[in-house]
C-alpha cells in the first residue's frame, strides 16, 4: 500500500478532515480551537466527533472504541492520529513514548531569528503553563527549525521536534523572545484568527501497528495563514 498521505479523503459530518483510516487508524486533520478531549468548556471534542464518524460510517451498534494516543493543544492544528484498537493504541502509545515516530510542525513567529538552529531548555511545568528552567528542575526539551520565509518582522518556520514537553514549541520560542503568532499565554503581541495560534502539526511519521510499514501523514496549514 502506498506509504504518504497528503490529501483529505472526506470529511466527517461534523467537518473534520479524514487523511487515512483502516481498520486499526484513524488519521485527522485537527481544527484550531477544537478540544482533543472534552473539557470544562462543554465544546465538541474532536475524539467524540471521531467516535461519531466511525460509528455512522461502518454502522457500528453501541460505543465505539478510538484510542488517544497523542495531544494537540486546543488553539493547535494539524495531523492527529486515533488507534481503532486497543492492540493498536499500546503499540502506538509505545513509538510515542520511545520517539520512534517522527514529528515536524509549522509555525508563526515574532521578531528576528537565525536562519536555523537547534534549541535546547530545560521546562519546567506548573499547573497550566511551562517556563524554562534548571537542568535540577526541569525536563530536557530540543527542536530544531529553519526558518522558510519572512514578512514584516513574522518568519514562517519549519520545526522539527526531538521531545514532547508540554508547550514545547511555544515556551522555546517565546522565551528567546520570539512567540508564536496569537499566542497571548506567553507573550504575543499579535493577534490571529479565531483565538488560534500560528501553530501547526505538519508531518506525523508513524509505523502501521500490524503491517509495521512506514507511514506519513502530511496536512498544509489553515487558508488563513500570512504566509504558507
Amino acid at each position: 500500500m502506498p506509504n504518504a498521505f497528503n490529501k483529505i479523503i472526506e470529511y466527517t459530518e461534523s467537518g473534520v478532515p479524514v487523511l487515512y483510516v483502516d481498520n486499526h487508524l484513524l488519521v485527522v486533520i485537527k481544527p484550531a480551537c477544537v478540544p482533543v478531549q472534552a473539557d470544562e468548556s462543554g465544546d465538541p471534542a474532536l475524539l467524540d466527533l471521531c467516535k461519531e464518524y466511525i460509528k455512522k460510517k461502518y454502522n457500528k451498534p453501541g460505543n465505539v472504541f478510538l484510542g488517544l494516543v497523542h495531544r494537540l493543544d486546543r488553539p493547535v492544528s494539524g495531523v492527529i492520529v486515533f488507534a481503532r484498537t486497543s492492540k493498536a493504541a499500546s503499540r502506538l502509545s509505545d513509538q510515542f513514548r520511545k520517539h520512534d515516530t517522527e514529528k515536524s510542525y509549522l509555525a508563526l513567529c515574532e521578531g528576528s531569528l537565525k536562519k536555523q538552529a537547534t534549541l535546547i531548555d530545560y521546562l519546567e511545568r506548573r499547573e497550566r503553563n511551562s517556563f524554562v528552567s534548571s537542568k535540577a528542575k526541569g525536563k530536557q526539551a530540543e527542536l530544531s527549525y529553519r526558518v522558510v520565509k519572512s514578512e514584516k518582522n513574522v518568519n514562517l518556520v519549519d520545526i522539527d521536534l526531538k521531545t514532547g514537553r508540554h508547550h514545547q514549541i511555544r515556551v522555546q520560542f517565546s522565551s528567546r523572545g520570539n512567540s508564536l503568532l496569537g499566542d497571548f499565554r506567553y507573550g504575543s503581541k499579535i493577534k490571529f484568527p479565531n483565538k488560534s495560534i500560528a501553530l501547526h502539526s505538519h508531518t506525523l511519521k508513524i509505523f502501521h501497528p500490524t503491517s509495521k510499514e512506514r507511514l506519513t501523514f502530511t496536512a498544509e496549514p489553515p487558508s488563513n495563514w500570512p504566509l504558507r
